[in-house]
Order: structure tokens, then sequence, then C-alpha cells
């Protein structure tokens, strides 16, 4: 099943780039009668909690009807409000956020910055729809305009064989800087004019590479090869390996601790989505001898 466009940027987009910064927050010694007006003039189903700048809960519709149906008094918000708040942190990759809509059923998350904590947006479905179809309508036209074919770049070089070879090194725990040199390795792709079907398929099984090294790793390196009719991408890493491939591919599988979970990381379809991607694919790994992850992905073939 190939990957379509969409599913390229929900890689390479971040949630603050389609995120609603305009805010509307309540505070938490708020009476809940007070919710009635801000729900039906703002035509919001919910809202988060803020006592300054810092998220203590959020409010939602649901919490306001479950109130009027138990006949209690006024009461404040804080104490009817949901505290152990989801959040998702702005610069993570879009591909979380749909990750939790699918798996939470919730219809919105607060986002916050990474390093102060600070509420800076909200998202929801309806947040990524929009965010994406704009970004589709922008790329469709920088497309048509800067379109040329990728074969003049080995037809105007006279050699029996012609091979473009790129290398990115990846910090271990480095989640500030986690996704960069997948976006490059795109952006040089797509200067080359290579097929976006072929780019979209290289581009996610680097970032799902790069994420392995961040996550698992003290770092390791991604060599990418471009040939005629074939590109190649070599992963290798001297961190803890992989105790059971197989068990590794199964949908799901994580062994990323808690605290990377809690920061979006580590959700166990790393290697998956890598195998979904390449035409070829091996792993050779043990434990404590690190992993090396060989990708290809042949340019002249339709998926």
């Amino acid at each position: 099943m190939p990957f379509t466009r969409v599913q390229e940027l929900v890689y390479e987009m971040k949630v603050s780039q389609v995120m609603s910064r305009s805010v509307i927050t309540v505070r938490p010694q708020m009476p809940m009668s007070e919710l009635r007006e801000i729900f039906r003039d703002k035509r919001i189903s919910g809202t988060p909690v803020v006592d300054g700048d810092r998220l203590v809960g959020i409010i939602s519709l649901e919490d306001f009807i479950k109130w009027l149906y138990d006949r209690e008094g006024d009461s404040l918000i804080e104490n009817k409000m949901t505290r152990n708040v989801e959040t998702l942190y702005d610069d993570e990759p879009l591909v979380h956020a749909v990750s939790k809509f699918e798996t939470s059923g919730f219809g919105r998350f607060a986002v916050v910055e990474r390093r102060s904590g600070k509420l800076v947006g909200v998202i929801t479905k309806g947040d990524i729809v929009e965010g994406l179809l704009k970004k589709l309508e922008i790329d469709y036209h920088e497309e048509e305009i800067h379109r040329y074919r990728a074969s003049h770049i080995f037809e105007d070089i006279v050699a029996d064989r012609t091979t473009l070879a790129f290398e990115y090194d990846v910090v271990g725990r480095d989640f500030e800087r986690a996704g960069e040199s997948s976006s490059r390795l795109k952006r040089t792709l797509k200067r080359l004019g290579l097929d976006p079907g072929v780019v979209r398929r290289v581009a996610i099984a680097t970032y799902e590479a790069e994420m392995n090294l961040i996550v698992f790793t003290e770092g390791g390196r991604i060599s990418v090869r471009l040939e005629p009719g074939r590109i190649t991408v070599h992963v290798t890493d001297s961190g803890p390996g992989i105790p059971d491939v197989e068990k590794a591919l199964q949908p799901g599988y994580s062994t990323a601790p808690q605290w990377v979970r809690e920061l979006g990381f580590g959700a166990g379809m790393g290697l998956v989505n890598m195998q979904k991607c390449a035409d070829e694919m091996e792993i050779i790994s043990a434990p404590g001898k690190g992993t090396q992850i060989k990708i290809a992905i042949l340019t002249g073939r339709k998926r």
C-alpha cells in the first residue's frame, strides 16, 4: 500500500504548524454556571483551565452537562475539571498527534511548550485537517513551478555508473532536533527532482530510523546512496541491540521507557513503517552489539 502525500506531511509537520494559538481559557476558581455562555458564545465543547500560564486541567461540555444533570449547587470549575491532562508538545511531529487522537478518543489536546510547560495552543482533528489542506495547496503550487526530472542529474554526468552519497550523524536523546536529518534528506531529494512517491517513502523510513537512534541509542549514522533506479539507506549504531527482531516488527511493540513515551516518542511503529516503505529491508542486530538496518527503495518501481 503506497504512502500518500498526507501521510508524509504528518511526519514532516509539527503540532505548532496546525494548532489554534488563540486559546479560550478559564480559571479554576470560576463558577461552573459561567461556562454556559462561554460554550454557547464561543461555540466550543471544552477549554483548558489555567492558573496564570500554568495548565491545571481541562473542562469539557460533557463535564458541564453532568454537573447540570446531577442538580448540584453551583460549584467551582476546579472541583469538576479533569486534572490529569493529556497534552502534546508544540515541537512534536504531527504524526504523534494523529496517533493520540486515534488511541484516546479525545476531541482536543492542550499544547504546551516543551521547555517551560506554558500553554501555547489547542489542537483538534479539525485543526489537523485544515492545516494539511493548506500545506497541500502550497506544495502543489511550488511543485508546479519547480518541476523537473531527476533523470537529468544522471544523464548530464558522463560515467558508466554514478552514485550520490549523503551521511547524517544522529545524536542520541536529542529530542529537540528529532527529525532534522530526515527533513534535510527529503529537501535534497526533492531538489533532485525524484518522484514524490519515492521521496515520501525514503523520508518516512529515514524519519523512523532517526527516531530509533534517538530513543534507543547514544547515537548513530544514517548513510544514503542514490544510484540510477535505486536508493539505499544504511543505518548503524552501537547501541543495546534488538533481542528479538521478529517481535520488534510487530505493530505497537516497543521497549521505550515510560519517560520517553511521555515525551511523545516510542509508539512501537518505527520498524513496521520502515518495512512498509521498503522494497527490501535487512536487519542485523544482537544484544550489546548494536544494530544495522539496510533499506532499499527502487526508484523506477510504482507502488
